[in-house]
């Protein structure tokens, strides 16, 4: 009888494997060990200290800009995510027509683009508007990152959405529900989860975007992430090794929640 097919048994599978994940994970790994490190050195471990990330807590400047960060991302995701449902169901749970293709295509459109094209197209706009109007606020990175965010929010709620028997839907139309009544009591609770899928993985792609915010920002509306490069361009010390170490654990813990609902649900 015919073994079945097991990519494991390809030659040479294991140490690909091993040496992928260490050079995903070995830089990262060296970072997060000397943001411990008591001395100043990239390279030489004078002993464990939490110095640096006294040093960071402490620091005004890094204080604010991760403030504006946690509150543009916050923003941003929960725009992107209420966008996101109307036009996760507007693909989903209606008959084919023309240009539904297109629509998602569309919708997905910041994922094809390389982000740097999308960085100029923005600026241009906003540079535009800019002069024009005389405003130059916050509300042009709110738009630029809810615009970046729409399809990350959009995705898990469409998978959601395709999971979802319609035929709950069909029964509250048959106890004379209307639509709205419907969405609400049926649709909107078993949404719930990819709602909140949605909303995080948008909350972290936000937190995480520079090419975006970096042409698109005025003077004083640095983000944590822009704040950090600047930094490194000058000087790296092992508090941006602090910094990067707080900034990947935030992430991981967006991330690991999207994966224990998304695997929950499934």
């Amino acid at each position: 009888m015919a073994r079945s097919y097991d990519v494991r048994r390809l030659p040479g599978f294991g140490a690909i494997a091993v040496l992928t994940f260490i050079l995903l994970y070995l830089p990262i790994l060296v970072l997060v060990v000397f943001s411990f490190n008591a001395g100043p050195s990239q390279s030489e471990w004078d002993g464990f200290s939490l110095q640096w990330y006294v040093a960071a807590f402490g620091n005004q400047q890094v204080q604010d800009v991760s403030i504006r960060s946690l509150w543009l991302a916050t923003v941003a995701a929960g725009i992107a995510t209420a966008l996101a449902v109307p036009a996760a169901l507007a693909t989903t749970r209606v008959s084919r027509f023309p240009g539904q293709t297109m629509i998602y295509a569309l919708i997905n459109q910041p994922l094809m683009v390389p982000e740097i094209v999308t960085g100029i197209a923005l600026l241009i706009v906003v540079a535009w508007v800019k002069v024009n109007s005389g405003y130059s606020g916050m509300a042009y990175l709110v738009l630029a990152h809810t615009a970046f965010c729409i399809p990350f929010a959009y995705l898990p709620i469409r998978a959601r959405l395709e999971t979802l028997d319609p035929t709950l839907e069909t029964a509250a139309a048959d106890l004379y529900a209307n639509p709205w009544q419907a969405f609400r009591y049926i649709t909107l609770p078993l949404l719930v989860p990819g709602i909140a899928a949605g909303f995080m993985l948008g909350f972290v792609i936000s937190l995480d975007t520079v090419v975006i915010t970096e042409f698109v920002k005025s003077a004083g509306q640095d983000t944590l992430p822009t704040y950090m490069l600047g930094q490194l361009r000058r000087v790296i010390t092992p508090e941006m090794n602090a910094i990067a170490t707080l900034f990947l654990a935030l992430s991981l813990l967006f991330v690991t929640a999207f994966f224990l609902i998304t695997r929950k649900r499934g």
